[in-house]
């Protein structure tokens, strides 16, 4: 089932977002408005700002906007369906709901058996655990607390091949192979995946279990297998998604405003155990874009920790690399590395969280790293050699798109070759990055809005407005011009829409970045602004454009019927054919 568009507008009418955030957020009143510190950036000076009267929230920090249920899903970690149900009890509305195919049915009914199975296998191992004497001395020996044991909720496989039978009576259900939990070989005998294995649930942001990492209790595996076993990919659980540990560690990497990021489950466990709550692992992959991006919501300080041998050193570069598409000039990354002899848990268990944290200050910055890293066996001294170091530089440059961080290195790499800056992107093939400016909500920064952008603006404003503007006058086909299109589009089937519906409704047709300047200028705005002769004025003038251009065209059009297209300059041909009457005319 379908939640209408319908019932979300009349659920955003009805909210009161200030309740909403001061629940997670205390707000503090600030004029019209109500401020407090971004939960979305780390920041001293409140930058954050709730609009009562528009119904949304902006950062002028960092740019974070939204309406109600947008503020629930991106703070709380809610799915969409989550939200709109958490909204509604609030305000005491029932959610209806529209028939879904049978496709979207069978989909939904699988994801809950799913998650229903998974969690039911997660308090299986856990009281596995409280039987199992050797699981229960190979945590102790690890240095954990049954607190922390109880705090991960780690539990423990027992050997046999079919124990989840015993809990899960649809042991045959497709349900299970779907979720990882059981294998179906080729003659269909099913088994457990996980036996004789030390377990670890894995969480998504809502706290719910997508998945298991098993360890065996033994050295390296051997005949029990890998050391390491993860759940496969499933519906619920990519591991290029995923980061374990972070559901848990979300207030501590707030606190601390820094996140470690480490290979294993028990380096976050241990870490966890002296008093580091804000590490997490990557799942048996190398650290992907997505995983900086969802730790950025979290902090702008990453420190990737890895053991000092040359697996770990590997397993960094790969970080690195993996991260540079999703660096911005605000998000510090840089690399810890331990002795070989030791990997976090070892190290924070023979010298304690001060030194582990003290280590973490003289982490490597990810510039640094990458042109230490280039330099390696390259003594730079000959033209083969600064040849071939620009060679391997290349890709690396090429692949960041922060402004800053990119400028620099670029200068450092250039430095390093004996080159001019110019001379580098000249041979690389690298456009000169324009260093951006941070967003400046002052006005007198902006460009003059287009005529179009100021309908839009007000019609944000006020979408009542929207009945007094003929759609014929908005001829255009820039961005803009569509938006205007549909909001007007969007007004007439539902009328009633107030601002933040109608932000809400407009989501997906709005490039990111116009919608961050005009969510800022929106929050801006002036509520007493006279918008009434604002807007006639602007309609005014919308008409008068609109009749210029159907004059010019109307003359061109009777130039080309006497003397042809070609006595049309190209501008001219452009814009007859972009009109009404030259349209698909050649």
């Amino acid at each position: 089932m379908a939640i209408p568009d319908s019932f979300i507008q009349e659920l955003l009418n009805r909210v009161d977002i200030v309740d909403v955030v001061d629940a997670s957020v205390p707000l503090k009143k600030a004029g019209a408005n109500y401020s407090a510190c971004c939960p979305f950036h780390n920041e001293k000076t409140p930058s954050f700002t709730v609009s009562p009267t528009k119904q949304f929230y902006h950062c002028f920090g960092c740019g974070a906007h939204g309406t109600a249920l947008g503020f629930l899903m991106e703070y709380q970690g809610l799915g969409f369906v989550e939200a709109v149900n958490e909204l509604a009890k609030r305000v005491g509305m029932t959610v209806p709901q529209e028939t879904r195919t049978v496709e979207q049915v069978a989909a939904q009914k699988a994801a809950v058996g799913m998650h229903e199975a998974l969690q039911v296998a997660m308090h299986y191992y856990r009281g596995e655990l409280k039987k199992s004497e050797k699981a229960i001395a190979y945590l102790k020996g690890r240095g954990l607390s049954g607190e922390i044991a109880a705090r991960f909720q780690i539990g423990y496989a027992p050997p046999g091949w079919q124990n989840l039978a015993a809990v899960l009576p649809e042991y045959q259900s497709d349900v299970l192979t779907a979720a990882g939990l059981v294998i179906a070989n080729d003659q269909g005998r099913r088994y457990d995946r996980f036996r004789d294995r030390i377990m670890f649930p894995i969480h998504d942001q809502k706290g719910q279990v997508i998945g298991f990492g098993g360890r065996v209790l033994g050295g390296d595996g051997d005949d029990a297998g890998p050391k390491y076993l993860n759940s496969p990919e499933t519906p619920l659980f990519q591991k290029g998604h995923e980061l374990y540990g972070l559901f848990l560690a979300r207030r501590a990497i707030r606190e601390a405003n820094r996140v470690l990021v480490v290979e294993g489950y028990m380096d976050v466990v241990a870490l966890a155990q002296y008093g580091i709550g804000y590490a997490v692992a990557a799942l048996g992959t190398a650290t992907t874009p997505y995983h900086i991006t969802k730790l950025m919501r979290q902090t702008d300080d990453v420190v990737f920790c890895f053991d000092g041998d040359a697996a770990g050193r590997k397993a960094a570069w790969r970080a690195a690399m993996n991260s540079l598409p999703a660096l911005t000039d605000g998000l510090k990354l840089s690399f810890l590395f331990l002795p070989p002899e030791h990997d976090p848990d070892s190290y924070v268990r023979e010298y304690g969280k001060e030194a582990f944290e003290r280590a973490m200050q003289g982490a490597m910055p990810l510039s640094q790293y990458i042109v230490e890293k280039l330099g390696e066996d390259n003594d730079l001294l000959s033209q083969e050699s600064k040849v071939r170091f620009l060679n391997e530089a290349e890709p690396i440059l090429k692949q960041i798109q922060a402004p800053r961080l990119g400028l620099l290195l670029r200068k450092r790499v250039a430095e390093l070759a004996g080159v001019s800056l110019e001379e580098l992107e000249g041979s690389l093939g690298l456009k000169q990055t324009a260093v951006k400016r941070a967003y400046q909500p002052a006005r007198s920064s902006r460009k003059p809005p287009t005529l179009v952008r100021r309908l839009i603006h007000m019609l944000l404003m006020r979408p009542a407005l929207a009945e007094r503007l003929d759609g014929r006058l908005v001829a255009g086909k820039g961005v803009e011009d569509e938006i205007l299109r549909r909001i007007l589009e969007l007004m007439r089937s539902q009328p009633q829409m107030t601002s933040a519906a109608l932000l809400h409704a407009l989501q997906g047709d709005l490039p990111e970045q116009l919608r961050t300047e005009l969510s800022a200028e929106l929050m801006e705005a002036d509520d007493g602004l006279a918008l009434e002769e604002e807007f006639a004025g602007a309609l005014q003038q919308l008409r008068v454009t609109w009749e210029r251009q159907v004059s010019t065209a109307a003359e061109l059009l009777t130039l080309a019927q006497e003397k042809g297209l070609q006595a049309l300059t190209p501008e001219q041909r452009a814009l007859l054919q972009s009109s009404r009457w030259g349209h698909g005319k050649s």
